[in-house]
């Protein structure tokens, strides 16, 4: 069975194609949960017009479908609570020139 911990560090390797840096370290995943070999992502993005909204779920879905034991991946983008920069990891924020 996939944890989440196996989860979050596949999201890693996701990237809004704008930003270089991981939507996890952006502060874009809000939450994971799996029941057996479901899984359910709820994230956001940095704004609502998002150009990338299709591309960036898309290769969610994909990533965590493709990883050992996941049946489905459901991938739910939400605007409440809003992203903010404050969501951003120190590294994120120091490599975006927010320190």
């Amino acid at each position: 069975m996939v944890t989440r911990e196996q989860i979050y560090e596949e999201l890693h390797n996701c990237y809004d194609p704008e930003i270089p840096i991981n939507i996890v370290d952006l502060g874009l995943v809000y939450d994971v949960q799996v029941d057996d070999d479901r899984v359910s992502v709820v994230m956001t993005l940095t704004a609502r017009g998002c150009p990338a909204h299709g591309f960036i779920s898309d290769e969610v879905r994909a990533r965590v479908s493709s990883l050992p034991g996941v049946k489905s991946a459901s991938i739910q983008v939400v605007w409440d609570p809003p992203w903010d920069p404050s969501r951003m990891s120190e590294a994120a924020k120091k490599q975006l020139g927010f320190m």
